[in-house]
């Protein structure tokens, strides 16, 4: 389930997912959440893997297929969310999933992925946030730390699960989202464009 190996001719193994096969093992093809899931990660992978270029083509190293398969995966958790309107009838909060989507992938081996999941929601969470907020979350801080998960992190912002298949959110409208969280959630998503957008 979690890597396997595929000989190329003249070549070291290379490794890879079945992110695919990763999200049957959690949810049941063809179901109203496995659409949600899927068409909602294909596009923040889709983003990430032009992010993931852009960063190449300025000189910043990047590993774009553990980008695109973590941006596949960043979501898994929402099944054990309360969020019905994306078809999510779990018994924990939606603010969970990032944490929720750690678990899972960590009982599969898939700890570098899992942290992707911890990480991406909203442009980081911070353990002082949780605190003061007293959000149900552990307190620990849940910021994107390497630019992988920086570049999943960011590209999950132009995306709905509420409204699929529609094209990326303008900008401004994504700062007028975050803002709500606070100036210091802004700032780590201004500080993201400056770094994945800088034509933004």
């Amino acid at each position: 389930m979690a890597r396997a190996q595929t000989p190329t001719a003249g070549a070291p193994l290379l490794t890879m997912i079945d992110t695919q096969a990763i999200i049957a093992h959690f949810y049941t093809p063809g179901t109203p959440l496995w659409d949600v899931l899927f068409i909602h990660s294909e596009q923040v992978a889709q983003l990430a893997r032009e992010l993931c270029r852009g960063l190449v083509a300025r000189g910043m190293p990047v590993d774009e297929e553990f980008v695109v398969e973590a941006a596949m995966l960043h979501d898994i958790g929402i099944v054990r969310v309360d969020a019905p309107g994306i078809h999510c009838h779990g018994d924990k909060p939606y603010v969970c999933h990032g944490v929720e989507g750690r678990a899972m992938l960590e009982e599969l081996g898939l700890y570098r992925h899992a942290l992707v999941c911890e990480r991406h929601t909203g442009s980081g969470i911070t353990a002082e946030e949780i605190i003061v907020r007293q959000m149900p979350l552990p307190a620990r801080d849940m910021l994107p730390l390497s630019l992988e998960e920086k570049v999943v992190c960011y590209a999950d912002k132009f995306f709905s699960k509420t409204h699929l298949g529609e094209p990326a959110k303008p900008i401004a409208r994504v700062r007028e989202q975050l803002v709500r969280y606070g100036v210091d959630s802004l700032a780590r998503f201004d500080a993201l464009t400056a770094l994945l957008c800088p034509q933004n």
